[in-house]
């Protein structure tokens, strides 16, 4: 008789937590949604705090990370924007993860830390080969580390897949003239006065 008691209590004991469980769940999925609610209403704080609470009851949540992200990168705090959506790529698949990496590879060009932007953007292309915001994005990364060559592959790139991307064009355009800047320069100081008028042209 005990023991068919303890088997009861067992059982009761499973249902329990399981409801409760998945009541937990479903207010994580309230507070992910208010968060987002106050995300598009462009109240960044108090979408990171329905994100916190989302967190709280399910801390494996990948999207209140993830979004918790988007809204510190609002916020400018990009620190926590990167710690965020660290997080968020730890708990996601690999083969969900393209924009989670393109967006930490917006906060890393924010911060100037362009190799990790560059790996982050990589990243995504490789998971998603037709990411045109990642190849022009990563271009922005070249384009700052001087490597204007490589800048303007990625943007060439970019309009082959999407030929109508205005941002593209003019990425490619401001990194043709700083190619065009740095031959003026050297020639100019070889003596070049032709190349010293472009040169002072170009910085006007």
């Amino acid at each position: 008789m005990k023991k068919m008691r303890l088997v009861f209590l067992l059982i009761c004991l499973g249902i329990l937590c399981g409801y409760i469980s998945a009541e937990g769940a479903a207010d994580a999925k309230q507070f992910l949604e208010s968060g987002d609610a106050y995300y598009n209403d462009g109240k960044y704080d108090m979408a990171i705090k329905e994100y916190g609470k989302a967190l709280a009851i399910d801390e494996g949540l990948a999207d209140a990370y993830y979004h918790r992200g988007l809204a510190y990168d609002k916020m400018e705090s990009i620190d926590k924007a990167i710690q965020d959506y660290s997080k968020a790529i730890s708990l996601t698949p690999r083969h969900d993860d393209a924009l989670i990496y393109h967006n930490r590879g917006l906060a890393y060009l924010k911060s100037g830390n362009y190799n990790e932007a560059i790996e982050d953007y990589d990243n995504a292309i490789a998971i998603n080969p037709k990411f045109t915001e990642a190849y022009h994005n990563r271009g922005i990364a070249y384009s700052r580390k001087g490597q204007y060559d490589k800048a303007i592959e990625d943007y060439n790139r970019a309009l082959e897949i999407r030929p109508n991307y205005g941002g593209a064009y003019f990425s490619r355009g401001v990194a043709y003239v700083k190619k065009a800047e740095e031959d003026f320069r050297k020639v100019c100081a070889m003596g070049n006065k032709m190349a010293c008028e472009n040169l002072k042209q170009i910085s006007e």
